[in-house]
């Protein structure tokens, strides 16, 4: 997708899942990329990737959700506050709280999940927010209540036909082309106007 002249590009720090920085991953950073954008993906894994989601939860449980976190925020330190701010599932927890927390941020991109507002104060006024999932997708639908908080605060929720978790890493089973697609022109659409 070919931007028009004088369009502004984002910068975007985009925050893997729980099954670690899959080519997946790094493919959707290069959809960006391929745009005009600058996409940063570090690797809150030390280089570890994981079988199924049950490992890849068994990691995080053995490091903790705060060290998880933690790690995002130090790879947000050293770059610029104007970010805007992506995660596949467990990746939303850095990135919405950097999002809602970090001055500075253009915007957020939320795949698979979403926190309550309130587990980091409040929503920042006029932030744009975009929430992605499959929606019957059993890991969103215990997120759902706080996918509608966003909406409140003015998110675009986008729910997909589908029940799988993950949908939008094409290096994984779960895979669903025709949403995963469609995503990607809508964040690249959000992108564009951030």
């Amino acid at each position: 997708m070919i931007q028009p002249e004088g369009t502004v590009m984002a910068e975007v720090l985009l925050f893997h899942h729980v099954v670690g920085l899959t080519d997946g991953v790094r493919a959707f950073a290069d959809a960006l990329r391929a745009a005009g954008h600058t996409v940063h993906t570090p690797d809150l894994f030390e280089g570890r990737t994981f079988g199924s989601l049950p490992e890849g939860m068994e990691y995080v449980r053995s490091v903790g959700f705060g060290e998880i976190a933690e790690r995002g925020a130090r790879e947000a330190e050293k770059l610029p506050a104007e970010l805007v701010y992506a995660g596949f599932s467990l990746g939303v927890v850095p990135a919405q709280r950097l999002a809602q927390t970090r001055p500075g941020a253009k915007g957020a991109v939320f795949f698979d999940s979403a926190l309550p507002v309130a587990e980091f104060g409040t929503w920042p006024h006029g932030l744009p927010v975009q929430v992605h999932a499959n929606e019957r997708d059993e890991f969103y639908l215990e997120d759902a209540e706080a996918a509608k908080g966003l909406v409140a605060e003015g998110a675009e929720l986008f729910l997909y036909d589908g029940d799988q978790h993950l949908f939008a890493d094409s290096s994984l089973p779960s895979y669903d082309e025709k949403a995963a697609t469609l995503a990607t022109e809508r964040v690249l659409e959000f992108l564009a106007r951030s």
